[in-house]
């Protein structure tokens, strides 16, 4: 044991027992409770020792860990429950949720931190602040904090989902399922530094981020949030930017604590409405679900969200299977567990499996939660206290949630100084963040098809501009920016650009027509007559479609087709007679079915932030190369929902046993795909071994060149398929990528590595294991088979 004093508390003493070495200095002690003494002292070291091996004290020096503990021994119930509610801004705000300055009610503020205790603050209430105003908000917190008998800090979280949301002028990237098209980790970890940068910038330490959930229900509203529908590509993805949001170290004036949302299956509700029912086999579940989170934990994820929905009929907030014997005994994770919004209430007023609010908390705070996101009211911390008294909630299981609140307050610095720092302001809106932000929009774009070569565009070409995301900002950018929706564009920087403007930026003015007007829903966007007479005397049409933003509930939609007036519209620029150009700008994948026909070349934008417009024009007029691959199945209509690893039996179509065809999987374009201006050509597949065996690895080499006349990106992909296995294997699973770029004509040798545990899946009875046999390999047209022996 460390020489430096531990402080223990026990059940036994008023004062702390302490410890040097071996020895035992005692006060008011008594032979008789020893025993205890022991016990107490056995169970400590052991949840110590977990920490330990879970990453979570490796920035904790032993005084740190003797503070925290002096700390939880001195505190009264009420402040150890105060440390569990968390409150939104509104809470303390002036005029609540209509404050529209970030100022606060000093009465308000006291009574949540000085009356209630409370330990976390979140959210804004309307809109985002300047990183000035931000600051302000956090220097008045700590203040009111800084009055408290312990003058315990507050933690505050915002959340910065494809950059930091919340704040006025930062800088905002692709959201996740954009960023998954780029198939770039180094890209991707530095826009996480980046976003982690400007929320510390702000005064914020703690980022809601990133979402981890697998999306494989394209109908869920928070599908742009993803990394898309494939496993490996979201544990790959998330554990980067779970690194790289904390990789400085959380004191570390650049660094924030993420939170790895929403555990678990939250995102293939089977209706596909957001914050309701999945039925998820666990055998599912633990295949496509929660490799992303063990990942993530892996990386030292400090914090985790809770999924809203239930699984199975089991609200996920209540399950202690899920919270604590899955993540914390089988996954390792020993960090904070927080609520979403108003979950745990909702297990008696939605889920009605609490007879009653206090038993609502009961369940949540005894399955594992450790914070709950109230946020509205101080019912959680009422209730909370009455159930310990009452002995429905033992004191263990708060000063276990309570210790893990006050390590992570230590781990980011906050009981040093928990003002804004100086130091960090500087790193907020710095110009290279731009640059950054065009890569990554850029990067995202996605070529689905390209007729005839009909792009990229002659720069003496005369288009007409159209659509409804022509000359929308938020339908670029989506969710999350800069309000919870997204959509109220004035609050987004004053320089964003549209696509209309982005390309007249590119061609000039006498080579651009506009149809329709500034705004999604401008009513003018959607007049035949007006796109027919401009489209006259041009030589082709830029068709602009998509979503506008949505956030969560908000974007709920019954089907993916998409909207009448915007199919009408399509229908009427083909009609012209002209070659359209669609551009899609959207968070999920809309049917363009009976569309897709017209159009002679599709382009994929998704919401890609702040330079999403100057990225559609640059792939358009042929400025960058289109390297983006799907990291979704695009489907053709609801009835062929079928994803990219699906089983063997769903390729079947049988209809009569001499009827069957094997084209089950018919996306309108599959998992994966991306054209390019230039063209690549791959060698045969080369083996390191025929049989990989044991805990040997597996070599995997061939040679990709660029063919075509223009320098490009391209992403090497590959794929396994289990030819035979004790479940129905799945038909290809990605199992390694490499994003590469090339001159014309130059050639590079591609290398992946791979062991049994690439090629593992669960089997029947819940174990994930490596089976003997031959699998197949693939990359792009190239295949090779090799055999696994034990």
């Amino acid at each position: 044991m460390h020489r430096a004093l531990w402080t223990v508390r026990t059940t036994c003493f008023d004062e702390p027992l302490k410890i040097y070495g071996t020895r035992f200095l005692l006060r008011r002690t008594r032979i008789f409770i020893l025993p205890q003494i022991i016990a107490d002292m056995k169970r400590w070291l052991t949840a110590v020792s977990l920490l330990v091996s879970s990453g979570c004290l490796a920035q904790l020096s032993p005084d740190d860990q003797v503070k925290i503990e002096t700390l939880l021994g001195k505190m009264t119930l009420e402040e150890k429950i105060g440390q569990m509610t968390q409150v939104t801004l509104a809470v303390v705000a002036r005029n609540g949720w209509g404050n529209q300055d970030g100022s606060l009610d000093s009465a308000a503020l006291y009574k949540a931190i000085l009356g209630y205790k409370v330990g976390s603050i979140i959210n804004t209430t309307a809109h985002a602040f300047s990183a000035e105003t931000w600051r302000a908000i956090q220097i008045a917190i700590q203040d009111a904090a800084s009055k408290g008998r312990l003058k315990i800090p507050v933690l505050y979280g915002l959340d910065g989902i494809h950059g930091q949301t919340y704040t006025l002028n930062a800088t905002l990237f692709p959201q996740s399922i954009g960023m998954a098209a780029t198939r770039d980790l180094a890209l991707a970890r530095e826009i996480s530094r980046i976003t982690a940068a400007e929320l510390r910038a702000s005064g914020v330490r703690w980022n809601f981020a990133p979402v981890l959930d697998c999306g494989r229900q394209p109908l869920w509203s928070r599908f742009p949030e993803t990394y898309g529908e494939d496993t490996y590509l979201g544990k790959t993805l998330g554990a980067a930017v779970v690194h790289a949001y904390q990789e400085d170290g959380l004191a570390h004036p650049t660094a924030v604590a993420c939170c790895m949302k929403h555990y678990l299956g939250y995102s293939d509700p089977r209706t596909g409405k957001d914050r309701t029912p999945a039925y998820i086999p666990e055998i599912e579940l633990r295949e496509h679900y929660l490799p992303q989170f063990r990942e993530a934990v892996k990386a030292g994820a400090a914090t985790i969200m809770i999924n809203s929905g239930e699984i199975n009929g089991q609200p996920v907030h209540a399950s202690k299977y899920l919270l604590t014997d899955v993540l914390r005994r089988e996954l390792g994770f020993q960090g904070l567990i927080v609520t979403d919004w108003e979950d745990i209430i909702r297990l008696h007023t939605r889920h009605l499996v609490a007879s009653t609010p206090r038993e609502a908390v009961v369940m949540a705070v005894n399955a594992g939660i450790d914070m709950s996101m109230v946020p509205g009211d101080f019912s959680f911390f009422d209730l909370l206290k009455e159930a310990v008294q009452r002995g429905e909630v033992k004191i263990e299981r708060i000063n276990d949630a309570v210790r893990r609140i006050l390590r992570l307050k230590m781990r980011l610095g906050l009981f040093t100084d928990p003002y804004p720092e100086s130091t960090a302001a500087p790193n907020f809106g710095r110009p290279e963040y731009q640059e950054v932000a065009l890569r990554a929009a850029r990067e995202a774009m996605t070529l689905l098809k390209n007729q005839g070569g009909r792009l990229p565009l002659s720069k003496a070409a005369r288009i007409l501009v159209a659509g409804p995301t022509a000359q929308s900002i938020s339908a670029l950018n989506g969710c999350w920016s800069y309000s919870w929706q997204g959509k109220d564009e004035a609050w987004y920087p004053k320089d964003s650009r549209t696509i209309v403007e982005a390309l007249t930026d590119k061609l000039g003015r006498d080579h651009v027509k506009v149809a329709g007007g500034k705004g999604f829903d401008n009513p003018d966007n959607y007049d035949l007559d007006q796109l027919k007479a401009a489209a006259a005397d041009v030589d082709l049409i830029v068709l602009c479609l998509g979503e506008n933003a949505y956030a969560e509930s908000p974007g709920n939609i019954g089907d993916l087709a998409l909207p009448d007036n915007q199919v009408a519209l399509a229908k009427a620029a083909a009609a012209t007679g002209k070659p359209v150009v669609l551009v899609l700008a959207e968070g999920r994948p809309r049917f363009i079915t009976s569309i897709e026909p017209d159009m002679q070349a599709i382009l994929m934008a998704y919401w890609s932030g702040k330079k999403t417009a100057e990225a559609i024009a640059d792939v358009l007029v042929g400025d960058y190369d289109p390297s983006g691959k799907l990291p979704f199945s695009y489907p053709r209509s609801m009835g062929e929902m079928v994803l990219y690893d699906r089983k063997h039996t769903e390729d079947v179509r049988e209809i009569l046993n001499s009827d069957m065809t094997w084209d089950g999987y018919r996306p309108l374009f599959p998992f994966g795909w991306g054209l390019s201006y230039t063209s690549f050509s791959y060698s045969q597949i080369r083996l390191s071994t025929a049989v990989l065996s044991g805990s040997n690895r597996l070599e995997v080499s061939l040679t990709v060149k660029n063919t075509g006349d223009r320098d490009g990106s391209q992403t090497v992909e590959l794929y396994t398929h289990q030819q035979y296995a004790s479940i129905t294997p799945s038909m290809q699973r990605l199992r390694a990528f490499k994003r590469i770029s090339l001159k014309s004509g130059e050639s590079q040798i591609v290398s992946f590595t791979i062991d049994k545990n690439d090629l593992a899946f669960v089997n029947a009875q819940l174990r994930t294991v490596t089976e003997p046999g031959n699998f197949d390999l693939q990359v792009a047209d190239q295949k090779a088979t090799f055999r696994y022996a034990p």
